[in-house]
């Protein structure tokens, strides 16, 4: 019987820019987003109904009914693409839960683009996976890196981006996102900047001087003592992983907690993480590389 299993990487905000508010109270964002090579594992294979597991590390309190993304997004191809067949879903998560590395979108994403195999089907459009999360679309086009704009449905590519590392590192300590963009409504105006060109091929150097330029506008909402979204662990991560040997930059991603930091190479990021890792072994700490657009469909 056939099977189909992928990674579901973590998608990784290098930037993110609030740049407008909408009527219906959705956020305009531009972010640089990329793909770590970490992340969840999936695997469907034929049934006669449609089901969800989830084991792992990380599999506590991760349901495993119709609240799972996974399953709403498995029900919606389903329904769009005229699917009568079952299929068995497994999930066994290693990413944090609610840690702005979008665990859940790209496990959603991950098992569209396995059950279409399965069943035959075109996976959901851009269009079609959006009503299921703002960041379904991107998460869709894992892992090429994209520029990402509106309220996660304008996708654009990028230049190669050069070969480089980053190591991750997350407290603990779920954000949901609706809190952090309500706390951020109500200290900062959207600003009307937006990003600057990427270079054309960009080497090492060149795309840290430009990531220098550039900032996630939420990192601000989880430093403030005085907002109801402030995480203390946020200054104090950041502060150890600019002063880890080999930083290029550090910074949060989407809407925390989990931060990042850019290493130029493998032994220095690994490095970085273990050192980490034993310092602080209350944080989840891990070094993956950016993962290349090669795959992207």
């Amino acid at each position: 019987m056939p099977t189909f299993e992928a990674l579901a990487p973590a998608k990784v905000n290098l930037t993110l820019l609030v740049t407008g508010l909408r009527d219906d109270g959705y956020h305009l964002l531009e972010s640089l987003v990329v793909f770590a090579g970490v992340g969840d594992q999936l695997r469907v294979e034929p049934a006669e109904t449609l089901s969800l597991s989830v084991s792992g590390p990380r599999a506590a309190g991760v349901p495993e009914d119709g609240r799972n993304l996974v399953l709403k997004a498995a029900e919606r191809l389903r329904a769009l693409r005229g699917v009568t067949a079952g299929a068995r879903i497994s999930l066994e998560k290693h990413l944090p839960h609610g840690g702005g590395i979008g665990g859940g979108s790209s496990d959603a994403a991950t098992a569209i683009r396995l059950l279409s195999q399965l069943w035959g089907v075109a996976p959901l459009t851009r269009a079609e996976a959006l009503p299921l999360g703002a960041d379904i679309p991107v998460c869709l086009a894992a892992p090429a890196p994209r520029l990402m704009c509106g309220i996660g449905e304008d996708l654009s590519p990028v230049p190669a981006l050069p070969s480089a590392w980053l190591v991750l590192v997350n407290p603990g300590v779920e954000m949901p996102t609706p809190k952090v963009f309500r706390a951020f409504d109500a200290a900062y105006p959207p600003t009307a900047q937006r990003h600057a060109p990427l270079p054309p091929t960009p080497d090492f150097e060149a795309f840290t001087a430009w990531l220098h330029g550039h900032h996630n506008d939420l990192t601000k909402v989880l430093n403030d003592p005085q907002g109801e979204a402030y995480v203390p662990q946020i200054a104090e991560i950041l502060t150890v992983l600019s002063g880890a040997g080999g930083t290029a930059d550090c910074d949060m991603s989407g809407s925390g907690s989990t931060c990042w930091g850019l290493f130029a190479d493998e032994p220095a990021a690994r490095t970085a993480a273990a050192a980490l890792a034993a310092t602080h072994p209350d944080w989840w700490v891990t070094a993956a590389p950016i993962l290349s657009d090669h795959a992207a469909p």
